[in-house]
């Protein structure tokens, strides 16, 4: 694992972008990005409601700053790029039936709104740019999972651009991030909280499971260790979706509330039943150390620290996964966090 020190050493006084930097995920990057003291970090986002709280929230930093902007228009993130030394694209649609409702609007942020970051970085020679994609990229069979699997190719293929001489791209995939919006934590919360069934699709459904924290920890760490063309993985527990939500009722219960019914409702539109990792054809170029897979661009005997991988977990109902305790456990932090 990287020394504290070696990350404080290359994030301070950089300048650093954070594209959808209000959102769950964009949020943590910039409470991690502080603790390094960058020069500059530039919140990019298209909703002005939540840059409002955000500056609230973080008023005492006088070392971030606020656009306003769509990655979709090329010339707001040309304008977003000018000085920056990294970048973070965190911005995407990322909500599987939203993007199976509404594909061109996926491929127009995500495929397209990349391709901008792609360009404008080039520009600007921007050193390091992370681009945060999801596990749902592998052997995808939703819209979003596609747009998201076909912005890791092109993220790799900038590397190799004849106008790019300078920067370095990298993806790292994440698994399902514990309490980010539209997750189903909030959601079976939400419900119990209302006297509602708790709506599970699939009994058997599992997913790879990781915290904010987590999250941004990785995409940093990736942008520090990035020699160009990686897919960075966090090594991640699974939860079954049906122990997660008699979990909530048994959690519910305890806290003197009644206890909710579990509905099961299917499968929506596009999702899988597991996730997955890594494809096949990957794993002759993957390596690891006790917290990452990296997935290099072509085979290497050495990188970093990192070691080749033996027989690495793949899919979501095949890894370690999450006991009734754990969870309960999770679920009392997070509502503590949500009362502080």
């Amino acid at each position: 694992m990287i020394d504290e020190s070696k990350l404080k050493s290359y994030f301070q006084n950089k300048n650093i972008l954070v594209t959808g930097g209000t959102g769950s995920i964009g949020q943590q990057i910039v409470a991690s990005l502080l603790a390094y003291n960058p020069r500059k970090i530039v919140v990019f986002s298209k909703d002005d409601s939540k840059q409002y709280l955000m500056k609230q929230a973080y008023k005492q930093h006088d070392n971030i700053f606020y656009l306003l902007g769509d990655v979709r228009d090329y010339d707001s993130v040309e304008y977003a790029t000018r000085g920056m030394d990294l970048v973070f694209h965190v911005a995407a649609l990322k909500q599987v039936p939203v993007c199976e409702e509404n594909p061109l609007e996926a491929v127009k942020t995500n495929i397209m709104g990349s391709e901008n970051v792609i360009r404008a970085c080039i520009h600007h020679q921007v050193k390091k740019v992370v681009n945060v994609s999801t596990d749902k990229a592998v052997n995808p069979t939703n819209t979003m999972g596609a747009t998201k699997l076909l912005s890791e190719k092109m993220f790799k293929n900038a590397n190799r651009k004849l106008n790019n001489h300078n920067t370095l791209f990298c993806s790292v995939r994440f698994g399902n991030v514990l309490n980010s919006r539209g997750s189903v934590i909030p959601l079976f919360m939400e419900q119990a909280r209302h006297g509602k069934d708790l709506t599970v699709t699939d009994p058997s459904m599992s997913r790879f499971i990781m915290t904010i924290a987590d999250a941004a920890q990785l995409t940093l760490k990736s942008s520090y260790y990035s020699k160009g063309g990686e897919i960075f993985i966090f090594k991640m527990k699974g939860i079954n979706i049906l122990q997660l939500a008699e979990a909530v009722q048994k959690y519910i219960h305890q806290k003197g509330s009644t206890k909710p019914k579990i509905e099961q409702i299917g499968k929506r539109p596009g999702e899988k039943i597991y996730e997955e990792l890594i494809y096949t054809h990957e794993l002759e170029h993957i390596m690891d150390d006790e917290e990452l897979y990296v997935i290099l661009p072509e085979h290497h005997n050495t990188y970093h620290h990192f070691k080749q991988a033996m027989a690495p977990s793949i899919r979501s109902d095949q890894v370690s996964m999450l006991g009734e305790k754990e969870i309960i456990d999770i679920l009392k932090k997070l509502d503590v966090e949500k009362a502080d």
